[in-house]
């Protein structure tokens, strides 16, 4: 697959963020910010414990958002959504944007 197939294919992902399926690229910093408090939230001991390198990850993608002044996911380079889409859990870890 081609880079730019692989970052279609990424963005067009569906989600569940705030109740309904999205595509990946559709999400608004809003959403991110959101998503990132939510799993925060939800953070414990135990197995939760698995969801706060995510929740860490969904931050790093709003602030990213932020400071690039990107209104959607689909607004940020490769060189953010690369290393950040298995750690969101976007895509499978080891799969990534480009194999």
């Amino acid at each position: 697959m081609t880079e730019a197939g692989a970052r279609a294919q990424t963005l067009a992902r569906e989600i569940f963020l705030g109740g309904a399926y999205q595509a990946f690229g559709d999400v608004t910093l809003e959403d991110a910010r959101a998503h990132a408090a939510e799993l925060k939230e939800v953070t414990g001991w135990g197995p939760t414990m698995r969801v706060a390198p995510v929740a860490h990850a969904w931050r790093e993608l709003s602030m990213a958002m932020e400071q690039r002044g990107a209104q959607h996911v689909r607004d940020l380079g490769d060189e953010v959504l690369t290393p950040l889409s298995a750690r969101l859990w976007v895509v499978m870890p080891g799969e990534g944007m480009m194999r």
